[in-house]
């Protein structure tokens, strides 16, 4: 017999870590890093791919909650 899980887990800007809009800080929550991990991530994801990053990053800003 399976049982079934309902996780509450979800994405939150989190703005009381944040140094831009709390994206990277929400992320690194959601996932259980270092928010200097998702940081590092987003700058050479921005190096590498700049027009790419910049959409996700502000759909983010626009989709995400926020979280004091």
């Amino acid at each position: 017999m399976m049982k079934t899980v309902h996780s509450d887990k979800r994405v939150h800007r989190i703005m009381s870590q944040s140094v831009i809009s709390g994206v990277c800080a929400g992320l690194a929550r959601y996932f259980g890093i270092d928010a200097l991990w998702v940081r590092i991530a987003a700058v050479v994801a921005l190096c590498m791919m700049p027009a790419l990053t910049l959409v996700a990053y502000l759909a983010a800003v626009i989709i995400l909650p926020r979280w004091s």
